[in-house]
């Protein structure tokens, strides 16, 4: 038999087309409020990333969206400039797979040791120390010739120090110089907002002061058994947070809004509360739903985890959407009073200050108190007067003593 005419080998090759195949990424649908943003790369053309490595971030009104590559591979186009404007489906950039993740830098070696030094010759002894001299030494005699003097005239300045290049800046002392940043998305959104409450809203503060020594008190006996068992710190937000849903629900005109296009007013029978975040971007506020329903460790729970979220920039629209009502703590910067601006469309918010020791008059004596000064801001338009300085004395009530929110009074 022939063996030439027996077999056919056939051979076959994986091409580059498959094995680093060119992908184009797109923008992430956006939210239904939200119709475009800015890009903000975080990766060049020609930059190794692995999978699920975020190449760029999309700055909105409300947040900043990440868009991650979606395979390990090498960026090989940018489809939109630094700060362009996208919308959602919009091309961003081309990614070739490369079907690895990029390799790690092996540690550099480490060097050889050092040579052994060799012996060095015994050092010499030292030389006997000089006798110590009992003779005081002569005295130079002093010149009879006149000194020779020089005129003023005949001093010649130091050469000046050579003139910079000409196009070289030449630093002057005390200059003052100014640099101007464009405001992101979000900036700009928050501004627009805050002017459109005092536009809209018609604005009232009022205040109160809440003695801080039985919920230092309680904190103190049960934050050790409260971290063993719900792994939670126990704060004073959870506190005020229940206190304000105990203070809506008693007065539900606060949770209400102004349907300004229908003129009618909106009562919630929910509670969601926002709990302003200050992050580097901007202030956001996401949203605690269904706080009637909570317990204190249900509250610490849920603001840890928004808080997380909000510091690694992973805060998502629907974590931000809706509220009826705003807390705001700028006691945590040592803020000892303030007037908080409504976040529309609520109809008002509490600020939260820092808490100072500070003599108050009790049972007709002078005692030194922790007191926190709280404030109301609310539209005039929808709550009067009574129902805004009732709801107050109600947060009042249960942060001083939280067994009013046990008998419900």
């Amino acid at each position: 038999v022939n063996s030439s005419s027996v077999f056919t080998v056939r051979y076959f090759r994986t091409t580059a087309v498959r094995r680093d195949d060119v992908v184009t990424v797109n923008t992430p649908a956006f939210a239904e409020s939200v119709t475009e943003g800015d890009v903000r790369w975080e990766k060049a053309v020609g930059d190794t990333v692995a999978e699920d490595e975020v190449v760029c971030e999309i700055e909105t009104d409300k947040t900043s969206v990440q868009v991650p590559a979606p395979a390990a591979g090498v960026i090989e186009a940018l489809l939109v400039p630094d700060g362009g404007k996208v919308e959602g489906g919009t091309p961003l950039f081309k990614l070739r797979k490369t079907g690895a993740a990029p390799a790690k830098a092996k540690p550099a070696a480490a060097p050889p040791p050092p040579a052994a030094p060799e012996p060095v010759a015994a050092a010499a002894p030292p030389p006997a120390a000089a006798p110590i001299p009992t003779t005081m030494p002569p005295v130079p005699p002093v010149s009879t010739q006149p000194i020779d003097s020089k005129p003023v005239s005949a001093v010649k300045p130091a050469a000046a120090p050579a003139a910079a290049p000409p196009g070289e800046a030449v630093p002057s002392r005390g200059a003052r110089s100014e640099h101007r940043v464009k405001m992101n998305r979000m900036r700009q959104r928050i501004a627009q907002r805050l002017k459109e409450a005092q536009n809209t809203c018609a604005m009232l503060t009022t205040f109160n002061e809440i003695d801080m020594s039985n919920i230092r008190e309680m904190r103190a006996i049960h934050k050790d058994p409260f971290l063993k068992k719900h792994n939670l710190k126990l704060g004073f937000m959870s506190a005020f947070v229940k206190a304000a849903a105990f203070a809506l629900q008693d007065q539900p005109v606060v949770n209400a809004v102004i349907d300004d296009t229908t003129k009618e007013i909106v009562y919630r029978d929910y509670v969601d509360i926002s709990v302003a975040v200050a992050t580097p971007r901007g202030l956001v506020v996401p949203v605690v739903r269904n706080v009637e329903n909570m317990n204190f460790a249900d509250i610490e729970r849920a603001i840890y985890e928004l808080g997380e979220k909000a510091r690694k920039n992973e805060l998502a629209i629907e974590d931000m959407d809706g509220g009826t009502f705003t807390i705001s703590n700028g006691g945590v910067f040592g803020s000892l009073f303030g007037t908080p601006i409504i976040n529309p469309p609520q109809s008002a918010i509490l600020g939260m200050h820092a808490i100072f020791d500070r003599p108050v008059a009790v049972g007709g004596k002078i005692e030194v108190r922790p007191m926190m000064y709280v404030a109301l801001t609310y539209d005039h338009r929808l709550i009067d007067g009574r129902e805004a300085v009732t709801f107050l004395r109600k947060i009042k009530a249960a942060v001083e003593d939280p067994r009013v929110l046990l008998l419900d009074l």
